[in-house]
């Protein structure tokens, strides 16, 4: 008889988006309470599987979460799983081990948390018998490896081990209990299911490795469709994965060439065609759509001006399409006539001295360096992720900022003189 878990991670719920919330409240909402529900679509799949367990690899929680209302969901969840005779098993990630309700909540005894002590626990499935592997994080950091620390395979068992690592890295992502793959094929184990890396990786080997992602995304840099891995151990031992869907929203990225936008009218259907096409392609049930506009055109100083029109215009569209945000529309629009613009025209010899003289300098560049940095000092961490998360994502960061800034400043005054003539 094969014995079948859904395996997960890093569901991070009830997280904070403040960043999200100043943009659009409602949008915020959706998202806000998207990873409630993405557990739910988990626990809802383990019972329409009738899967044996539940697996989940590490940050639950999103870290130092104080709210008793987060507690009681997840106790409702895990109540469920517990009524249907399925277990789960879980272990603690650099997120939960900052979490009051780690300490707190008093789950049903289906429920294995792991410890700061590795243990395997032994259990039978028919003619299988499993060992299943764990070690939390007692602190929110393991500069090291934690995979010396885990207890040697048990002979006979098919042994399944959960891990909260980063593995060999990724962009974004702190070393956390870092390993090699080459380290945990050697373990003898025939699964490891992973958790802390958001998006989701599958490897092959002497061990089947899983990293599920993360179940629901929060923003743009979280983008695609969110999974979990439904895992048959099939009666000889071998380890098959599917994956299974579980994002209610999708964040995605469309870029739509503007330059043969005749007018206003013609422009926003041009847009409005890349939101479909975005929409269509999108897996979950609810899209939230970053547009990024590019090309030439002579419309750009009344797209700068106007931006705000632009993005109602374009969230009214979203509507009709049923189901469909605008994350929000970055704007990488020259104007047809910036190679061959009069000088003469005082807008545009503005522009060239701001580009040429201003912009350009070292000294100009270093204090808004400093300015953008004393605001992030002064925004939440969960905030500052719009500046990049490395100092090169930063610095290109500083050269959109500039650029658009100085280009907004020409579309007020190109108006402003088109106004006054």
């Amino acid at each position: 008889m094969a014995f079948r878990f859904v395996h997960t991670a890093d569901l991070h719920l009830d997280s904070p988006l403040k960043s999200l919330s100043l943009r659009n409240p409602d949008l915020a909402a959706l998202i806000g309470d998207a990873t409630r529900q993405a557990l739910i679509g988990i626990v809802d799949l383990c019972l329409e599987e009738q899967v044996d367990a539940l697996m989940i690899a590490g940050d639950l929680y999103d870290g130092d979460q104080t709210s008793m209302k987060t507690a009681r969901f997840l106790a409702a969840q895990m109540g469920r799983l517990h009524e249907a005779g399925i277990r789960t098993f879980k272990i603690r990630g650099n997120h939960d081990a900052l979490s009051r309700i780690t300490q707190e909540l008093v789950l049903p005894p289906s429920v294995k948390v792991f410890g700061g002590r590795a243990e395997a626990v032994e259990i039978g499935a028919g003619g299988l018998t499993l060992a299943i592997h764990g070690l939390s994080f007692s602190k929110p950091h393991a500069p090291e490896s934690l995979l010396g620390k885990y207890r040697p395979a048990v002979a006979g068992a098919v042994n399944i081990g959960l891990m909260h690592t980063s593995l060999d890295g990724a962009a974004g992502h702190d070393p956390y209990a870092p390993c090699a793959l080459p380290d945990l094929n050697r373990t003898g184990f025939a699964y490891w299911g992973l958790g802390h890396i958001h998006q989701r990786r599958a490897h092959a080997g002497a061990s089947t490795v899983i990293m599920p992602g993360m179940p629901q995304g929060r923003d743009i840099n979280e983008a695609g469709p969110k999974t979990v891995s439904l895992v048959t151990v099939a009666d000889d031992g071998r380890v098959t994965v599917e994956e299974r869907l579980t994002s209610l929203a999708e964040f995605s990225r469309a870029t739509v060439d503007i330059t043969a936008a005749r007018d206003w009218r013609h422009l926003a259907d041009l847009v409005a065609s890349g939101l479909e096409e975005a929409r269509a392609a999108t897996r979950s049930r609810h899209a939230v759509v970053r547009l990024k506009l590019t090309g030439q055109s002579d419309l750009s100083f009344a797209l700068r001006r106007d931006a705000d029109l632009f993005l109602a215009e374009m969230e009214h569209r979203a509507e009709g399409l049923g189901q469909t945000w605008i994350d929000r529309i970055e704007l990488a629009v020259e104007r047809l006539d910036a190679a061959t613009a009069d000088r003469a025209d005082p807008v545009v010899e503005l522009g060239a001295l701001m580009r040429d003289e201003v912009v350009a300098r070292p000294a100009f560049r270093d204090d808004i360096r400093e300015m953008v940095r004393d605001l992030l000092d002064d925004l939440p961490a969960e905030s500052r992720r719009f500046a990049g998360e490395t100092e090169e994502a930063f610095e290109a960061f500083l050269d959109r900022l500039l650029e658009e800034s100085g280009e907004d400043v020409l579309a007020r005054l190109k108006s402003s003189a088109g106004e006054a003539a």
